[in-house]
């Protein structure tokens, strides 16, 4: 089958499209025929001098790692103990190998059915993305119907889910983001858009019960500034820099988190679980049109290369999508009802 896969550590420039071999399916496995990718900043973790440390260091090294999370396709087949699915099922999830032809995913990963008005191509916008912005609302952030909530970062693949789900749990939505993406943020309910280049919103006299971080542009000491006192500030995730090998975002992270030691707002890291449960939830929601997946710009599998070199640069608006089999734009019907 055709994958992208990285050899070496290095720029996007060092990624390949090749045959690999197909992925074996254990008893509890799912192999899906992938349609449709997208490209998250956690997917350069591969290209990173850290990853290729940590292989070194790992029996688990050989082989060339293929790329990619996010995906969207229909069951090939499944283990022998797997009930929940079944060959010719559409269905979306994340899993490490996505950027390829096939991939198989087990009871540890994120998998759930597709919603049957949904292109494989906005499917395969949703899980890591949605995840974080669900997770970092709902569960760390806690979020209560009637908080004035400020996203920093509010055009970007978290930042436009976070947007649509901080209104559908009730909040009051304040965004931050670039002049081009104003009209962007208001269109998926932002009640108010900051542009930073013309204000700085820590230096609003508006008081915020949550502010979810995504751009990592400002301090802890600034952001507190803007903080009711029992809020919660909560970093999220982190830029392509950040995996990429930089360390200005993670000093940036660590250094929020000790400010914060003693004080009564609540700064909050995390680390996104990949997990049906949260995926079905996403699912109604697409399907209900309360939250939709908003696509900037679409390439080939073999133009993977230009994919990451545009994400790179920073300006992409929601999700950058791959399409790997041709058909990823296209509605499907859904698939029949099992007796």
């Amino acid at each position: 089958m055709k994958a992208v896969v990285c050899r070496r550590h290095g720029r996007p420039e060092v990624l390949e499209v090749v045959d690999v071999e197909m992925p074996a399916v254990p008893d509890d496995g799912v192999l899906v025929r992938v349609h449709a990718a997208s490209l998250n900043p956690v997917d350069f973790f591969s290209l990173s001098s850290a990853n290729w440390a940590a292989r070194r260091l790992s029996w688990r090294r050989s082989g060339p790692e293929v790329v990619g999370t996010d995906f969207a396709g229909t069951v090939e087949s499944v283990g022998r103990g797997v009930t929940g699915f079944a060959p010719g099922d559409e269905v979306f999830g994340g899993k490490r190998g996505a950027f390829a032809e096939y991939v198989c995913t087990s009871g540890r990963d994120g998998l759930s059915r597709k919603p049957a008005n949904l292109t494989f191509e906005q499917a395969a916008a949703v899980p890591v993305a949605a995840l974080t912005a669900l997770q970092a609302l709902r569960d760390h952030g806690r979020i209560q119907p009637g908080q004035r909530v400020l996203i920093n970062g509010a055009s970007g693949g978290v930042g436009t889910f976070a947007v649509q789900l901080a209104r559908v749990f009730g909040g009051e939505v304040t965004a931050v983001c670039s002049p081009r993406n104003v009209d962007l943020a208001r269109s998926l309910g932002a009640e108010t858009v900051i542009d930073y280049t013309r204000e700085d919103f820590t230096r609003s006299r508006q008081r915020y019960d949550l502010l979810l971080d995504i751009a990592g542009s400002k301090s802890w000491s600034a952001s507190r500034r803007v903080l009711a006192p029992r809020a919660t500030f909560v970093a999220v995730g982190g830029s392509v820099h950040t995996v990429w090998g930089g360390v200005h975002t993670l000093k940036h992270l660590a250094g929020v988190r000790l400010a914060s030691i003693g004080s009564r707002r609540k700064a909050v890291l995390f680390i996104t679980r990949l997990n049906e449960p949260d995926l079905r939830v996403l699912g109604d929601l697409l399907e209900s049109g309360q939250v939709r997946a908003v696509i900037d710009r679409r390439y080939a599998l073999d133009e993977v290369v230009a994919a990451f070199d545009y994400m790179g640069e920073g300006h992409a608006r929601g999700k950058i999508a791959i399409d790997v089999s041709g058909a990823a734009g296209r509605p499907r019907s859904p698939s029949p009802p099992r007796s």
